[in-house]
């Protein structure tokens, strides 16, 4: 519970609810996921809220603004007529259990699984579009000025900057930088941009209603096609890779409801330049959870596993990028893995083998958890699930000896997709990566069928 002991959290929480003029909080509750905050849903009177906090007073240390800020922006988001929970408290420090505010609950699910099964998946899609447009009606001087005009140049310097700091030695990614250098587009008026704007984020009920945009803390000014690139990278479509607006339809039907309410035009050429950044700048935030695990920062197991998605990230990249090279260069993918050619253990068990069978005993504890400590669970059995899958690689390395060199080599203009082999060796060296970290990562046989 980060700063709090479980005991002051109830307690610091009380002081909240009696500060806004709620009742006692009761059955607190931590809800999964969450990747960097943290989500607990309780009751007061009558009515369910859900308190949303950080980790540690340390892990707010350098963000760009605080809570207060972000309970902020939601308030003028819902003025705007945007499908956004209502804050009702913000937490002070006498308060004793960190930074966060609280909100009133709404109806729904976040779960993609879920919502991208829903009868109505188009209708859900026209509502995401209209409250992206209504967000995007919010200009500078209508929030806390906290809140930044983002400069593309300086964003892509700072993405540069913080490859470098990760070791330099990922070729596809620095093929990514190169070509977000080499086609940043030109500045545009600035609109509000949530920032984070995805399946995950977005709650809905069934057969295709939106109930609310959750999650506001990347909050910034820029160009509108970041956000809407964002919820269409298709690490957010999640099993519904060939719906390619948010995992619920066509770009068609998505751009056209969002001209329809911000009554103006989407350019694909812009649309295509931040697809691209923003895979780039996830990639490179995958890469980053593994530095704050190891800080001891966060040591939660999700970060390191997290950190291991970094290479479905540079099989998308490579999917958007390969399209700039040569039509000689781009015929066919890579052959067959050479995992796949393996032999049968004989004698004593494998690592691998030890693996699974920790894997398969965690398994029978699922039904013994609940909330948070079984979504824990889930992420253990993936976790030992990418050790296995590694053991038994036949390609150990997984990266190219000379990563560096190469990346170096082609952040500087000396290698481009033009170069004979270099996008067939980068396709079977992400295939590779892949294929150990996630090998139901819908790309891969997106990939596997290109091939």
């Amino acid at each position: 519970m980060g700063d709090a002991t479980p005991d002051q959290l109830i307690e610091g929480l009380a002081r909240v609810c009696s500060r806004a003029g709620l009742s006692s909080p009761e059955g607190l509750t931590r809800l999964t996921g969450g990747a960097t905050m943290e989500s607990w849903r309780f009751a007061a009177g009558d009515s369910t809220f859900v308190l949303r906090r950080a980790p540690s007073l340390a892990f707010m240390e350098g963000r760009p603004y605080g809570h207060d800020v972000e309970a902020a922006v939601i308030e003028a988001a819902r003025a705007r007529g945007v499908t956004a929970p209502e804050v009702v408290a913000v937490l002070v420090p006498e308060d004793g259990i960190g930074s966060g505010f609280v909100m009133r609950a709404l109806p729904g699910t976040p779960n993609p699984k879920e919502i991208l099964e829903f009868e109505e998946p188009v209708a859900l899609l026209k509502q995401a579009a209209r409250d992206l447009a209504r967000i995007h009606s919010i200009r500078p001087g209508d929030v806390p000025e906290a809140v930044s005009v983002m400069d593309y140049r300086t964003a892509i310097a700072d993405l540069r900057q913080q490859f470098e700091e990760a070791g330099g030695d990922r070729p596809i990614i620095a093929l990514g930088l190169k070509w977000m250098e080499d086609n940043c587009p030109d500045p545009c008026e600035p609109v509000l941009i949530h920032g984070d704007y995805r399946m995950g984020n977005l709650l809905a009920e069934a057969p295709g209603r939106l109930t609310g945009v959750l999650d506001w803390e990347l909050a910034h000014f820029g160009d509108r096609h970041e956000d809407l690139a964002f919820g269409c990278m298709a690490v957010w479509r999640f099993h519904r890779y060939d719906r390619h607006a948010l995992g619920l339809g066509s770009l068609e039907d998505y751009f056209a409801a969002y001209e329809a309410e911000a009554g103006v035009s989407v350019d694909r050429e812009r649309f295509r330049y931040w697809l691209i950044h923003r895979t780039v700048w996830w990639a490179l935030g995958c890469l980053k959870m593994a530095k704050i695990w190891r800080s001891g920062e966060d040591r939660m197991l999700e970060r390191v596993v997290i950190s291991r998605r970094t290479s479905e990230q540079e099989l998308d990249l490579l999917l958007l990028l390969e399209s700039d090279a040569p039509r000689a260069r781009r015929r066919g993918w890579v052959p067959a893995s050479l995992t796949d050619q393996l032999f049968e253990p004989k004698g004593e068990a494998t690592s691998a083998e030890i693996v699974v069978a920790v894997s398969e005993w965690l398994a029978t504890l699922k039904d013994k958890l609940s909330g948070h400590d079984r979504f824990q669970l889930a992420v253990a059995r993936n976790a030992l699930g990418i050790v296995e899958r590694v053991s038994r690689s036949a390609y150990v390395e997984l990266l190219p000896d000379d990563g560096d060199e190469l990346s170096r080599q082609i952040l500087s203009g000396e290698k481009t997709l033009a170069d004979t082999y270099l996008l067939q060796d980068l396709r079977f060296s992400v295939l590779e990566c892949v294929r150990a970290d996630s090998p139901k990562y819908p790309a891969l046989a997106v990939a596997r069928k290109n091939g």
